[in-house]
């Protein structure tokens, strides 16, 4: 870690920091304040605006109580897909957690869906897994799971719900019909080589010895590869990228028989480590997209969980809208980026499912800034032009739009400024942080709207009511 200037070290290492939390904090629009001139165009005024407010309260299903169900048979429609992605435009918000998972509850129990995938990390959400569907082999790392920023993302009352309602829907149930819950993310480098490395002690102990030699490389960044990130610049400085893809090699052939279960973990964490070192090498380096890469990963790991859950498996997705929707009618496909959503439209075509989440105004809970506490924060109005401000004029206070009607589609297509906050959130540079442009339509299938929302509540510590073993316990 010698030779380079601290100055120098430094500024690299908060540009690294800024750049991987942005992705995080909100997605395509979060990162809008480090990319000059993103973000900041705005939609022509619309002068057309009555004919449209007139047509979306036409097409507008009010929505009834989240836990009734009459709210559940809403989304009927999507129940012969492969992939639903299910959005939201914060990270932080009660009724999207609470909608999301009723819509899951639905297709889980009417329509066959066995898999839950989230924009979490994998190790944190095998802990989920684990629980909800009593399998007796807990996973070795994190000890405990969703512990780190942004804590309440996950570990949050309306998620709690969620999990405990997936073990007991789950018990009694042969394993094939299960439902699971899985990770896609990459963030979680440090438990991700852990967890490889205590798999691999147990089913092969020299390949053991060989995966933590070549982990050795990264291992003593810890969990925050913002050093890493600085020594990519030093001169002759030998990046690890050839050893995570040793040991990557080295467990996809010795971590077991296919089909086993504790063997595609072992695999999807030696994937993550990969997946982890090439995003920060991309960040750096500038060789390939990080977000990008990231999307990818998050795509192959959902593919792969469809794989090991046979060929009839389907999946419920939970992500961003800026993951969910399909990159190409926003401003990162006019960069070259794309995300979940365009790659399962591409995958899937219209076996996928689109569906995005907004709110005109009401409670987020947010952080002003990368590692501090939470906020209960007050959401803005929507700005004046933007998908938000036309919806809240438009329709009754809750609804969906189902955007696939033609005359809905024509009229809603012109792009306007959509906004997206994530674990941030920046009311003080409102425009700049959390708006871009993006065509709805194109970007879904169908649209929940909730006028005035609120913040989740965070589990409080310590959570004594929990029983021994629940993941956030």
């Amino acid at each position: 870690m010698h030779g380079t200037g601290v100055s120098r070290r430094a500024l690299l290492s908060q540009r690294a920091l800024l750049s991987r939390r942005a992705l995080l904090a909100g997605g395509l629009a979060a990162a809008a304040s480090l990319r000059p001139g993103f973000a900041r165009a705005q939609a022509a005024p619309q002068r057309d605006d009555a004919d449209r407010l007139r047509l979306i309260a036409r097409h507008a299903e009010p929505l009834p109580d989240f836990e009734s169900e009459a709210f559940g048979a809403l989304f009927d429609r999507l129940g012969d897909a492969r992939v639903v992605l299910l959005g939201e435009s914060t990270h932080g918000t009660s009724e999207f957690y609470r909608a999301r998972a009723a819509i899951t509850r639905r297709l889980v129990t009417r329509h066959g869906f066995t898999i839950v995938a989230a924009e979490a990390d994998w190790p944190d959400a095998a802990h989920v897994d684990a629980y909800a569907r009593g399998r007796r082999e807990r996973p070795a790392a994190p000890a405990r799971p969703f512990r780190r920023f942004p804590t309440w993302m996950w570990r949050n009352e309306e998620m709690r719900a969620l999990v405990d309602w997936l073990k007991e829907h789950n018990a009694g149930l042969e394993p094939a019909r299960q439902a699971g819950f899985y990770g896609l993310d990459l963030y979680s480098t440090a438990s991700s080589m852990e967890a490889v490395i205590a798999h691999m002690e147990r089913t092969d102990p020299q390949a053991a010895a060989e995966v933590r030699g070549h982990y050795a490389c990264l291992a003593g960044y810890g969990g925050d590869l913002s050093d890493y990130a600085a020594d990519l610049i030093r001169p002759r400085f030998d990046p690890c990228s050839d050893d995570v893809a040793a040991a990557l090699r080295i467990v996809t052939e010795r971590a077991g028989r296919p089909g086993d279960e504790a063997a595609l973990d072992a695999v999807r964490n030696a994937r993550v480590v990969v997946g982890s070192e090439a995003f920060t090498r991309a960040q750096v380096q500038g060789t390939d997209s990080s977000w990008n890469l990231r999307d990818r990963h998050m795509f192959d790991t959902l593919l792969a969980v469809l794989e090991a859950r046979g060929p009839e498996a389907r999946a419920v997705v939970w992500a961003h809208n800026s993951h969910v929707g399909n990159a190409a009618a926003t401003e990162m496909g006019r960069r070259g980026e794309t995300n979940i959503g365009e790659l399962c439209r591409r995958h899937f075509g219209s076996a996928a499912r689109l569906v995005g989440f907004g709110t005109d105004r009401g409670t987020v809970m947010a952080a002003s800034r990368w590692g501090a506490a939470p906020e209960v924060k007050t959401v803005r109005p929507s700005l004046p032009d933007s998908h938000g401000a036309l919806l809240r004029d438009a329709g009754p206070e809750r609804f969906l739009l189902d955007l696939r009607d033609p005359d809905l589609r024509r009229a809603l297509e012109p792009a306007r400024p959509q906004r997206a906050i994530g674990v941030l959130y920046l009311p003080e540079t409102e425009r700049v942080s959390h708006y871009f442009d993006a065509s709805l339509p194109d970007q879904f299938d169908a649209f929940v709207f909730v006028e005035e929302t609120r913040a989740v509540t965070p589990i409080r510590e310590p959570a004594a009511s929990l029983p021994a073993g629940h993941p956030f316990a």
